[in-house]
């Protein structure tokens, strides 16, 4: 059986979706903390358990026959992220799933400048040691993290952010088909993949660019202070840690932690990835304007 946790989350529900293309339901279990929220997929024939990274008893039941399992990454940081990935590899461990698939970032490294990669790079240490064959799926920064942070200029055209780099932006949809692929065994990869990455990496002069050849009004790009840009988040009631967390996504591109593009992504889902300028039409076309105090992170 296929099991994917955070199946009522963005990146999880997209892969089941995918996988249930393919897949008979009987197939796929889905270990979710909240069952009735995956109530559609029970009543479709998937197999829904509640489980949570908290919990190694409900993980034990939601993981029972466990073949290939992918353990969706907790949206946390620090100590709290790694301690319920540990929980969930035990988990898997005694489950005795064949393999571990776990949703890990391009730039994974304990030596990032980006909380979330040090606690991805943590992760695949402990899916090293695991003893179980795993697959780190290397992900492209998440594009709904750069419409986040263009949230402010929809209004004002204006691009007001700290000094960045190059960002291959990638799409949860894509990756969520290519995900389903693995996980039903189209490919195969052992450890780390390559960075599974939108066709291009961009800075935010060349996001400022693409805003204003897609909407016809002009953008311009701001560098402002990181100081400043953390005062700016504390301000509208962000907390320390989210805004230092923010910050370091800059500091990382900076440093070209998010720069490669690869194409293993690609060949995983048989077409180019869409390209950002299509995302950001999209999501300004269909999406209410929200707060840029938080992008999404994993």
């Amino acid at each position: 059986m296929i099991i994917v946790t955070g199946a009522t989350g963005k990146l999880g529900r997209l892969t089941v979706e995918h996988l249930l293309r393919h897949v008979p339901a009987e197939r796929v279990g889905v270990s979710v903390r909240d069952p009735a929220k995956a109530r559609d997929l029970a009543d479709r024939g998937v197999r829904v358990r509640r489980g949570s990274f908290d919990d190694p008893a409900s993980l034990a039941h939601s993981f029972e026959g466990a073949g290939h399992l992918l353990l969706v990454s907790l949206d946390r940081t620090g100590p709290e992220c790694v301690d319920g990935h540990r929980t969930a590899v035990d988990a898997a461990v005694r489950a005795g799933a064949d393999r571990i698939l776990y949703t890990s970032q391009m730039g994974a490294g304990h030596d990032s400048r980006f909380q979330a990669c040090r606690d991805h790079a943590r992760t695949e240490d402990l899916l090293r040691a695991s003893g179980v064959p795993w697959t780190a799926l290397r992900n492209g920064f998440y594009a709904s993290s750069a419409l986040h942070f263009l949230e402010s200029a929809r209004d004002t055209g204006d691009i007001g952010l700290p000094a960045d780099g190059p960002v291959a932006w990638t799409g949860h949809d894509d990756l969520a088909e290519a995900t389903a692929a693995i996980l039903r065994g189209q490919a195969s990869f052992e450890g780390p993949t390559p960075p599974l990455t939108g066709p291009a990496a961009l800075d935010f002069d060349a996001v400022a660019e693409i805003a204003s050849r897609t909407t016809g009004r002009p953008f311009t790009r701001t560098v402002v202070p990181d100081d400043a840009f953390r005062e700016g988040l504390l301000a509208h009631g962000a907390q320390a840690a989210v805004a230092d967390l923010m910050l370091g996504i800059f500091d990382a591109a900076r440093h070209g932690e998010f720069s490669a593009v690869d194409p293993p992504l690609a060949e995983l889902i048989g077409r180019e990835p869409a390209g950002f300028g299509t995302r950001l039409a999209d999501a300004w076309a269909q999406e209410p304007r929200r707060d840029a105090s938080a992008p999404t992170t994993r």
